[in-house]
């Protein structure tokens, strides 16, 4: 039976995660359902109807076990409007506690109140023992499951929200950014800004989201345009390529002028022409013919030859 997958997101700006919906049919978007997830039962929004079936993951697909009721929606009102205390006494146990470089971020209860989550973040990549912290959130809540969840500082700048870097008065994560990609000190090298930490540092601490937004159009931009240090020949001389501007297709030229003066120019793609292969194709046409010797060769370069010995 093939089976029918829909996506559905836990936060209002988060992952989207698949399920299965085989056994509660005709679910659309907009609605909530109750699924059963790796960290227990959780009520969700659907925000996707996959037409084509993903390839299957492993362990196969969860599945959705019914729709949310209207009590289902005020339980989980509920049980969120006692999440700030409960972030706050495991905060301040963790302080009775000692636990130094420990944060406790934010508190997530499921929809029912039977499973309790303590996000926290930490100073050093070393695993901390959080045994007892855990232990005694447990005795505090002695009727829910408790789960201390590490995360890493994109994910706790995104719960905690606040101005970008950039002076956006939210952040790219919390505004609308579901998921994070791979960045690198490359993507920020080849759009030609500058490396200084305070202009590629988000306020999480890692290079900013934003360095990927338009990385593809510059990296498909600089294919269609010459290296930096590559000669080429202008309408205005022979020079070499001192900078690229991929998102005008124009480059900066350092033209060797008469006199030996030297000046700066500015070209679009179109106007330019590679030194090195023009070179090449002056050579081959003053290289003798090797197949025709004498006058009664008709090619070109029998007939400069000739025209050189006379």
């Amino acid at each position: 039976m093939q089976p029918n997958i829909i996506g559905v997101r836990f936060t209002k700006v988060g992952k989207v995660y698949h399920f299965d919906t085989s056994a509660v049919p005709d679910v659309g978007i907009g609605e909530h359902v109750i699924v059963d997830t790796s960290r227990g039962r959780h009520l969700g929004e659907v925000v996707q109807v996959v037409k084509e079936t993903p390839p299957k993951p492993d362990g196969g697909w969860r599945s959705v076990e019914r729709r949310a009721t209207p009590r289902d929606l005020l339980l989980f009102q509920s049980w969120q409007s006692k999440q700030t205390e409960a972030m706050i006494n495991c905060r301040a146990r963790a302080s009775e506690l000692k636990l130094d470089g420990v944060k406790i971020v934010s508190a997530e209860y499921n929809y029912d109140g039977s499973r309790l989550a303590f996000l926290f973040n930490t100073e050093s990549e070393e695993k901390v023992d959080l045994k007892s912290l855990k232990k005694d959130m447990h005795d505090l809540y002695p009727n829910t499951y408790i789960e201390m969840r590490q995360i890493g500082p994109r994910d706790v700048a995104k719960i905690i929200g606040g101005m970008g870097a950039c002076g956006l008065e939210t952040r790219c994560c919390s505004k609308f950014l579901t998921d994070f990609s791979p960045i690198s000190i490359k993507m920020a090298k080849d759009q030609g800004i500058s490396l200084t930490p305070n202009e590629i540092t988000g306020m999480c601490g890692r290079l900013r989201c934003c360095l990927i937004y338009e990385y593809e159009q510059y990296v498909e931009a600089r294919k269609q345009l010459p290296k930096r240090n590559k000669r080429v020949v202008t309408p205005k001389g022979d020079g070499k390529v001192i900078d690229v501007l991929p998102m005008s297709n124009k480059v900066m030229v350092l033209i060797e002028g008469e006199e030996g003066k030297r000046f700066t120019e500015t070209f679009d793609r179109e106007e330019l022409q590679p030194w090195d292969e023009l070179e090449a194709l002056r050579r081959k046409s003053e290289a003798p013919c090797d197949r025709h010797e004498g006058g009664g060769c008709t090619c070109g370069k029998a007939r400069k030859n000739n025209d050189r010995a006379n």
